[in-house]
């Protein structure tokens, strides 16, 4: 009889448990439905902590120009002094002929300096050596709009790109990025 009684004492314990899982403070649930719009979720509310009562504050909703980033930027990030040895041990395997192993150096560089045009345009290099042309264009795009105002930066990505294109077959559009890197 006394199993009996500790097999529902402990069945009742952890009914008890798992319910006070699922609510939170205040006794509310923490389960929330589900949107299906990220962007009009609402905030979580924000409680004061001096005051007596709990006053809940809502942030303002933001306009949508706030909330989107460019695609392209106006000035290039600097690159850190990190990322620039990594680059330069690439260019040194690249013109040692191992492409993959540039490849390696620049994705690391990459983890280190995500929005520097130099390192796209490495990249891109390094797949023209493999001959993946088309992951090579993809990169070179990357690297320009990420380029900002340089102008040297962005000519040397255009004429990079007129290469890629040629590479491809694609004259018209080898034309077309070497007009763009002429105008500037």
């Amino acid at each position: 009889m006394t199993s009996k009684l500790i097999q529902k004492f402990t069945i009742i314990a952890l009914a008890a448990a798992l319910s006070a899982c699922a609510t939170g403070p205040g006794g509310g649930s923490i389960y929330v439905p589900a949107e299906t719009d990220d962007t009009t979720a609402p905030e979580p509310p924000r409680i004061d902590p001096g005051a007596d009562e709990p006053r809940v504050e809502r942030k303002s909703e933001q306009p949508d120009t706030e909330r989107r980033s460019p695609s392209y930027q106006d000035e290039g990030d600097e690159l850190p002094a990190a990322a620039r040895g990594l680059i330069g041990q690439a260019e040194s395997l690249l013109a040692a002929g191992d492409a993959q192993g540039a490849v390696s150096q620049l994705e690391r560089a990459q983890r280190i300096a995500p929005r520097s045009a130099e390192v796209y345009f490495g990249l891109a290099e390094a797949y023209v050596a493999l001959n993946q042309l088309g992951a090579a264009e993809q990169f070179a795009l990357k690297g320009l709009s990420l380029a900002g105002s340089d102008s040297l930066l962005q000519r040397n990505g255009w004429l990079l790109m007129a290469d890629i294109r040629r590479a491809r077959g694609n004259v018209a559009g080898a034309d077309q990025a070497e007009a763009r890197a002429g105008a500037l």
